[in-house]
């Protein structure tokens, strides 16, 4: 077992080399998600405001990734049909190390048509993809896995973490991870109303060094110990945030690492005013932090900035 961990250590990175984005045309609250995710919130508003707000908000975070010497895809959404979470792209591609690009069911019929077969494109264009492997027919038989939504890779250890959910099917979960090599651990997880969380990667982050969860949201015990004893055994480091930091998004980050090889945690301004100074120089001991200010996202869309990215990890051509 030495061995192998030491082989997947070698091959295999944490943090992604690059990032892809969706540029959005028409976003909004988005009704059809509405009933699955409490994150969301409908507020009296202008919708035209909304969209410019969010443009802005979007526009800035490109800017300051590109000013930290991060690189980006950023892809142009359409106006028609009208995708209101179509700045959320991790929960229908993921790209990984070995050339795999996996393409996801989701839950709503608005959300399906995120998916753009150019875009799958213009990523094959620039990166060594080797094989798309196309999940999206199991919509047919009511079977969702949104992406790195449902899914927590931990990709050195080979390990995909997944909370159940309406937008996490275990059976499906099992089968995308055994495609992928990675073992599955799942287990229950529930906000302060007992209500399932819609996606794991909400209340948990994993760093190649550290993880951040909400323990409190694991309410089984041997839930809570299945998952401790993972990272204890693949030597991270656990920082717990509480319940009003995960509604705030502070489990909902991505460690990403620049041109120069140095590494950032990506987050909100909304969930880095959460974090107590203990929580900070836990992390910054491994990474820096570079909180961005999406608060129209966040609220309107009920996702934050670990949403608005995929990792991408598969080698430029």
């Amino acid at each position: 077992m030495m061995v192998f961990w030491h082989i997947c250590a070698m091959l295999f990175q944490q943090a992604p080399h690059s990032l892809f984005m969706v540029r959005p045309a028409s976003f909004g609250f988005n009704e059809q998600t509405a009933s699955t995710n409490s994150f969301q919130r409908s507020i009296e508003d202008d919708q035209a405001n909304v969209h410019r707000m969010a443009l802005k908000e979007f526009d800035t975070m490109v800017a300051l990734l590109k000013e930290n010497h991060i690189e980006l895809v950023v892809f142009e959404d359409t106006k028609e049909p009208v995708k209101p979470d179509a700045v959320f792209p991790n929960n229908w591609m993921s790209v990984h190390e070995d050339g795999k690009l996996i393409l996801y069911p989701m839950l709503t019929q608005n959300r399906r048509q995120e998916r753009r077969p150019e875009f799958v494109q213009m990523l094959r264009d620039k990166f060594a993809i080797k094989d798309i492997i196309d999940f999206s027919s199991e919509e047919r038989n009511k079977r969702v896995v949104e992406g790195t939504g449902s899914l927590v890779f931990d990709h050195v250890n080979k390990i995909a973490y997944a909370s159940r959910s309406e937008r996490t099917d275990e059976s499906l979960a099992r089968e995308i991870a055994q495609r992928l090599g990675y073992a599955l651990l799942i287990f229950d997880a529930a906000d302060q109303h007992g209500k399932a969380i819609y996606h794991t990667n909400v209340l948990m982050c994993v760093g190649e060094k550290f993880v951040v969860l909400c323990l409190d949201a694991i309410r089984k015990d041997e839930d809570q110990e299945l998952i401790l004893n993972s990272f204890s055994n693949t030597g991270h480091k656990v920082v717990a945030i509480s319940y009003a930091q995960m509604e705030s998004f502070a489990g909902n980050m991505l460690e990403v690492k620049n041109k120069k090889g140095e590494p950032f945690v990506l987050l909100s301004q909304q969930a880095f005013n959460t974090l107590i100074p203990g929580q900070i120089d836990a992390i910054t001991q491994f990474a820096d932090l570079l909180p961005i200010n999406i608060q129209t996202i966040e609220t309107h869309g009920g996702g934050s900035v670990r949403c608005m990215v995929g990792g991408i990890h598969a080698p430029k051509k």
